[in-house]
């Protein structure tokens, strides 16, 4: 199946009792077993719930991969890779994650005994120098939360492989409409689903697609002994969500793009980092490893102002100013105080995420509307 086919119909098939062609929500804790340790497939509903195995089979199909598991959120599903390593085992990030990732790697299993190096992995030469026997898997994103960096999976997962080091892609900004990590050499994707998957800013979850049964099994025997697992209320919201993702994000990626030439152009606007600029240092990069740029645009304005980006921030009328990102409504954030406030403030300004930074997700409104509330917000 090509990919809006899949998003609709992958792993979906009508109920089996009343031909209902919608996923039913299987509201239950619990399932009546025939004999002791003889049922259907279902025991207890931390364990398995059918609402949530259509999604978990859904998005697997979505990622080209074959295990997907659904968790309580995208740090929840964090916290399950996490718990695959034990203490000495050593991790590298790239420097440029989202603040909550690098708070749970930080200030939880940090002090549990792992080890982290936070590093840019814009140039994979990086990862050469700084990999070491110690390390058990190296975690990337890309597009970068926020400045929205490139990294080159498929030259990352060379070195990976040669080192027998695991390689985890946060595909959240991307979704899979846009970028298949799997297909590129990764062993582990990961997605904050309240983003773009679910698209409409109604539910909170996340998710892993792997192709390896091992890992597999132990980050199912993790999820079922901690018990980060999602509400089929939430399994049905997302599904639904999914079926329209390959329409919202290509109005994601069109209204994003006119944005951005829009605020490169404009006089009170310094730095743009927009992927899909053709003066965007990873642009060609962008155009080889992505199917399209995405929705998430972030800009400084002239002058560094904090004042004048908080006055902007505040006036906004269409934009909203909110945490999160990927629903249909376009939100405004201001990643050194929301998203980000967890990573200290002298990493953040040396990895280059100024105080004055604005971060937008462009949502699939009309796009002139968006450009006038810019125009009257910037002034």
């Amino acid at each position: 199946m090509k990919f809006a086919t899949k998003a609709i119909h992958a792993g979906v098939e009508p109920d089996p009792t009343t031909g209902a062609i919608m996923t039913p929500i299987y509201q239950t804790s619990t399932y009546v077993q025939e004999s002791p340790g003889k049922h259907k497939g279902y025991e207890y509903a931390r364990t398995q719930n059918p609402t949530r195995t259509v999604l978990q089979n859904n998005l697997a199909a979505l990622e080209n991969g074959k295990h997907g598991i659904c968790y309580a959120s995208g740090l929840a599903a964090t916290d399950a890779i996490l718990k695959l390593f034990k203490p000495g085992d050593e991790i590298i990030a790239s420097n440029d994650l989202y603040g909550g990732t690098y708070r749970i790697m930080v200030r939880v299993f940090q002090e549990l005994g792992l080890k982290f190096k936070f590093i840019g992995l814009e140039n994979p030469s990086a990862l050469e120098s700084a990999i070491t026997p110690a390390t058990k898997m190296v975690w990337i994103e890309t597009p970068t939360n926020p400045l929205l960096r490139i990294v080159d999976i498929a030259a990352i997962a060379a070195i990976t492989k040669a080192k027998n080091t695991l390689l985890v892609v946060d595909n959240t900004f991307a979704s899979p409409y846009l970028q298949n990590p799997l297909d590129l050499g990764a062993d582990i994707v990961l997605h904050s689903v309240t983003k773009y998957l679910g698209g409409h800013s109604d539910t909170v979850m996340g998710a892993i697609v792997l192709n390896d049964d091992e890992i597999t099994k132990r980050l199912e025997f993790i999820q079922n002994a901690c018990g980060a697992v999602p509400g089929p209320q939430d399994c049905f919201l997302v599904l639904r969500g999914i079926k329209t993702l390959h329409l919202r994000m290509q109005r994601h990626c069109e209204n994003a793009l006119k944005i951005a030439h829009y605020l490169s152009q404009h006089p009170k606007v310094g730095k743009v980092n927009y992927p899909g600029l053709e003066n965007h240092p990873q642009h060609e990069l962008a155009k080889r490893q992505m199917r399209g740029f995405g929705g998430m645009v972030s800009f400084e304005l002239q002058g560094d102002s904090l004042p004048e980006a908080v006055r902007v921030m505040e006036s906004f009328k269409v934009f909203s100013l909110g945490e999160s990102l990927g629903g249909v409504e376009s939100l405004c954030t201001h990643p050194a105080s929301m998203t980000h406030a967890s990573i200290p403030k002298e990493e953040r300004e040396k990895n280059g995420l100024k105080d004055t930074l604005i971060r937008l997700s462009v949502g699939v409104e009309d796009v002139e509307d968006l450009i006038a509330d810019l125009e009257q917000a910037i002034g």
